[in-house]
């Protein structure tokens, strides 16, 4: 568990508006991950548009929509399980991610995370009492502060477990 490593996956990813979990797991992950819920609902023309940051920010689209992979060619990847681990296993068959917890972006807003200062962890009324071992990180946009606690250990059990099977 290398939590907070750098940025060493240059891989930037899209999801679609069906994938708002494997977002999240992306993140923690440490992969930059933008997010189709991101952009105004209502958009008629939404599919060209990813397609367009897609390419504009040489962003992987990640899709569960057949013909939106089709349209984004190399760019995109179908992803067919609706199951999140499954959908890891998927990503992570195809070389394009390496999953292991870093804990370097917001799970919320993608935000790179910097470390928490001591009045940042004593203010958070959701910090654990101890602190003694822990490193705690910080998102400067959502005000959310992490630290590989039981929720992050749970994640890179559920990782190693579905990789190994």
């Amino acid at each position: 568990m290398s939590q907070r490593s750098g940025e060493q996956n240059p891989r930037r990813f899209l999801t679609d508006r069906m994938l708002g979990t494997l977002t999240r797991y992306l993140r923690f992950m440490g992969y930059d991950t933008m997010s189709a819920n991101s952009l105004s609902l209502g958009n008629a023309r939404e599919d060209t548009l990813l397609l367009d940051i897609a390419s504009r920010d040489n962003r992987i689209l990640l899709t569960r929509d057949r013909e939106l992979a089709r349209r984004g060619g190399a760019q995109a990847v179908y992803i067919t399980s609706q199951e999140v681990m499954e959908q890891v296993q998927q990503v992570a068959a195809l070389g394009l991610i390496e999953p292991e917890i870093r804990m370097s972006r917001c799970s919320l807003c993608n935000t790179r995370l910097r470390p928490a200062t001591t009045r940042e962890i004593q203010e958070a009324s959701y910090a654990p009492r101890s602190a003694r071992g822990k490193e705690f990180s910080w998102c400067p946009v959502c005000r959310k502060l992490y630290w590989m606690g039981s929720h992050g250990d749970h994640l890179e059990k559920r990782l190693k477990e579905s990789l190994s099977s």
